[in-house]
């Protein structure tokens, strides 16, 4: 069964709904606002809100908060925004084409890499971007800001843990191939399966337990000038384009 929370981002912060709000790619489904809450800023959400038939919603500050799931920093605002290429994994998998390549985060724990991935990945013609709900921070304004808003339109796909995420992938198919500095397949030369997953373990720690005993093949970027690693994003984006250029050929 769909959770709600797998077919709605929810934007939270004054200039992040606002700037959602204006963008008409952007499909906002509810807008709620705390009770009391007043100044420029809000006079234009509640402004462009009407200007796309949306009616405000005025609720207890409490109540925004527990929408926004962050009152430290939603500022008396929450918006649902319709995210129509995002699903849970048991609806990706069963859709998937005979040919495809995800991205599964494991444990990417800094927002702007978040975003940085969906943003690379996407443009990369990437089939989906596994999120899981457990060790990955929620698409919130800081990933969407990274991934100058392309998360709101990414093809996003939703999991509780990396261990149901590499379990249900390798159910359905897909060759799982972990990023690693000491794996023994070079990116350039590796295998290409129709449906592989490529699993991004975590900026401090590298791939969980839970995936390292999935994988099919641990793959590496191979570096040069005495350079050990790089950032989870920046190698993201070398094997999207990579994956890119070689399926394309």
């Amino acid at each position: 069964m769909t959770h709600p929370r797998d077919r709605f981002i929810t934007v939270y912060g004054r200039k992040p709904a606002l700037e959602a709000l204006a963008d008409r790619r952007v499909e906002v489904d509810k807008l709620w606002l705390a009770r009391g809450s007043g100044g420029d800023l809000i006079d234009r959400i509640v402004e462009a809100a009407r200007a796309r038939g949306i009616d405000p919603v005025w609720k207890s500050p409490r109540a925004v908060t527990r929408l926004s799931r962050n009152g430290r920093q939603d500022q008396g605002v929450a918006l649902d925004v319709l995210a129509r290429r995002m699903l849970p994994i048991e609806a990706f998998v069963e859709q998937a084409p005979t040919q495809a390549q995800v991205f599964v985060l494991d444990g990417v724990t800094t927002p702007a890499n978040v975003g940085l991935i969906i943003r690379t990945a996407t443009a990369a013609g990437f089939d989906g971007i596994v999120l899981p709900r457990v060790g990955c921070p929620e698409v919130s304004p800081l990933v969407i800001k990274a991934s100058a808003g392309v998360a709101l339109r990414a093809p996003i796909v939703r999991v509780i843990t990396v261990d149901e995420a590499v379990s249900q992938l390798k159910g359905a198919g897909f060759h799982l191939a972990g990023l690693a500095a000491d794996g023994a397949d070079d990116i350039h030369r590796c295998t290409l399966a129709d449906r592989c997953a490529w699993v991004l373990g975590s900026e401090s720690g590298g791939l969980s337990a839970a995936a390292e005993s999935a994988l099919d093949m641990r793959v590496r970027i191979p570096m040069r000038g005495e350079v050990e690693s790089l950032n989870v994003a920046t190698a993201a984006a070398v094997v999207a384009f990579e994956v890119q250029r070689r399926l394309a050929g």
